[in-house]
């Protein structure tokens, strides 16, 4: 097993996004080990060793769920207030 810390660092830098994005093949990490350039990075992004993961889909289904009901009267009782408490 190699360390790939820095491949993935510069990887990141080379496609404009977060380390997170990056996917490295795991079945070429010996290639992309001896990769310590962004020049040969972009060789190896090239070749399709390295690619940058597609964007997550972030839903607003629950949140359009969660709208409907609040027209209709729900999740807006007394409970939902954030009151100061009473001083006694």
């Amino acid at each position: 097993m190699f360390m790939l810390r820095l491949q993935k660092r510069l990887a990141s830098s080379v496609l404009r996004c977060g380390k997170k994005k990056v996917w490295l093949d795991p079945n070429e990490t010996n290639e992309i080990a001896n990769a310590n350039s962004r020049q040969q990075i972009r060789k190896l992004v090239k070749d399709g060793l390295i690619i940058r993961k597609p964007v997550t889909v972030h839903s607003r289904a629950r949140c359009r769920k969660n709208t409907l009901a609040r027209r209709k009267g729900r999740h807006t009782g007394y409970g939902r207030l954030k009151l100061p408490l009473p001083e006694s």
